[in-house]
């Protein structure tokens, strides 16, 4: 029996893009004799579209993109999963959310997959939720006693109100140079690396338009080491790898579209720095109460001391991402790796349900 396998894909969101190359990149790895594939495309307004089921090859993001006249609700499609998977023969087996940013990666869909009961790959909404929101995430990496850079916050209106005193924190604080951040997205977008005031103030204007709440960090002299985390409640780690940018930092577009963009895979670190950055990346994984999969970004300074920067919970697939190449140098070919994910999905939905909810 083929498993089906609904791909979620494009949404709502500035990573919109993104996620239709992380979708083409997927769609070309499965393999047909094991897997239906079945497509939900959400448009940039919202709308969802069930396309027709995939039989061969895809060669462009553009027949992913299916005409918006058969477009249904959120609610609607949900509704129609949900009778379908009340009959005898379900129509999804698993489903397979292939967004970044708000509205796919922050908790919102893996909700609505909760409530229909349906396996779905990668994490919960808890660690979702809390992976998107970069300074949930930072604090709650601080609770875990995870070593990390200083870092501040504020949320529009508050900036609005004050906001010199916002600046001043900043200089205060972190001091030069920073990066300003939307809390919730991610690909690098509305990031700025700041030197002095005046590029503060127009990285704070950058950063609130994608994002109600905006984090600053302070700026660190280090490498920036990455490694894959794949598993549920006994996760299991990558080699590292490095990410050497041509520019001030790893941005947009040297992630998705030039490859501006050294990846040394595996990267020049000691056993020991390997050894702790492992144990570093399953402990935040497990803070979040994570499954599936993750990539965990640290920085390593020159006196070798290693601070966790970030984990993304939905790591791009497309041909430039850290996170296939990682576990291919580790030996899981990305057919693979997608069916490990697969296969991750059901075991932690059959374990949800030995849950009890009656007594």
């Amino acid at each position: 029996m083929k498993t089906k396998l609904g791909l979620l894909y494009g949404g709502k969101s500035a990573e919109h893009s993104v996620s239709l190359q992380t979708a083409l990149a997927v769609i070309k790895a499965l393999d047909l004799e094991k897997f239906e594939i079945h497509p939900i495309y959400i448009n940039t307004e919202g709308r969802w579209i069930k396309g027709p089921e995939l039989t061969g090859p895809v060669d462009n993001v553009k027949a992913l993109e299916f005409c918006p006249e058969d477009s249904l609700t959120p609610a609607a499609l949900a509704l129609a999963i949900f009778q379908a998977a009340d009959q005898e023969q379900a129509s999804l087996d698993v489903v397979f959310p292939l967004l970044h940013g708000p509205n796919g990666e922050d908790g919102t869909v893996q909700g609505l997959l909760e409530l229909l009961n349906l396996p779905y790959v990668g994490n919960g909404v808890l660690a979702s939720a809390a992976g998107m929101d970069k300074v949930l995430m930072k604090n709650i990496f601080a609770q875990a006693g995870l070593a990390q850079v200083n870092y501040v916050a504020f949320i529009k209106r508050e900036w609005d109100k004050a906001r010199e005193s916002a600046y001043e924190k900043v200089e205060a604080e972190l001091g030069y140079p920073c990066f300003v951040k939307p809390a919730n997205l991610g690909s690098s977008v509305g990031i700025s690396k700041c030197r002095n005031r005046e590029e503060l103030e127009a990285a704070f204007e950058e950063a609130f338009q994608f994002d109600r709440k905006v984090i600053i960090e302070e700026g660190v002299i280090a490498r920036e080491i990455e490694v894959g985390v794949l598993g549920n409640d006994e996760p299991e780690c990558s080699v590292a790898g490095e990410i050497v940018p041509k520019k001030d930092f790893y941005d947009y577009k040297a992630k998705y579209e030039d490859g501006n963009t050294a990846l040394i895979i595996p990267a020049d670190i000691t056993e020991a720095e390997y050894r702790e950055l492992k144990e570093m990346a399953v402990q935040a994984f497990k803070a979040l109460d994570c499954s599936g999969l993750v990539r965990a970004d640290f920085f390593l300074t020159k006196e070798g001391k290693l601070l966790i920067n970030e984990v993304n919970t939905m790591p791009g697939f497309t041909p430039f991402s850290m996170f296939p190449l990682l576990w291919k140098h580790t030996g899981v070919e990305y057919p693979q790796l997608i069916e490990r994910l697969v296969e991750l999905a059901k075991e932690r939905h059959d374990e949800k349900q030995q849950i009890k909810y009656t007594f």
